[in-house]
């Protein structure tokens, strides 16, 4: 049998009043869904378990949103750009939410996935392209060997961040 959290209940009850209604309603969808959830507190919002975390929430001081831990598998689209936190967007209203029978198949979808054991895809390259070199600066970097190491030795984070500086001078 799922569990419910007092803490859940003293987020919703201090949340804003808009949002109080949003949350309430996907936390009674989720239950309903799936009888055997766990509620608790994960990075200081309402979170629901299921053989793992199956989705969160949270409220805002001018919008909440709802959203499931393994989207892309769950809903089926990438959260995309300006979206927001969570699966929905920035949700303002209950009628922002998918309707109470699509909500309801997300939240059986994400059930059948954590009772599989399926692992959220991860991105297939993780670290961003270094960039090209400024000629100028590969040549100054040619010549100088404990110049060439320390760079080498840097994150590509930093080396781009080198090379950017070094590309966007305004003169030689």
């Amino acid at each position: 049998m799922g569990t419910r959290d007092p803490r859940v209940d003293a987020y919703i009850a201090k949340s804003a009043d808009f949002a109080q209604p949003i949350l309430e309603h996907a936390r009674e969808v989720v239950h309903q869904a799936c009888p055997d959830v766990v509620e608790t507190m994960k990075w200081s919002m309402p979170a629901f378990e299921y053989q793992g975390l199956l989705c969160t929430m949270a409220s805002f001081k001018q919008h909440a949103s709802f959203g499931f831990w393994k989207h892309a598998l769950v809903v089926g689209e990438d959260p995309g750009e300006g979206k927001g936190m969570g699966s929905f967007g920035k949700l303002t209203s209950v009628k922002d939410l998918p309707n109470k029978r699509t909500l309801t198949s997300y939240v059986k979808r994400a059930m059948k996935l954590n009772a599989e054991g399926v692992k959220t895809p991860r991105e297939k390259n993780r670290t961003k392209p270094t960039g090209e070199m400024h000629p100028d600066f590969a040549k100054a970097l040619g010549k100088k060997k404990k110049a060439k190491a320390f760079f080498d030795g840097l994150a590509p984070g930093q080396q781009r961040e080198y090379m950017n500086w070094i590309t966007e001078a305004k003169r030689d």
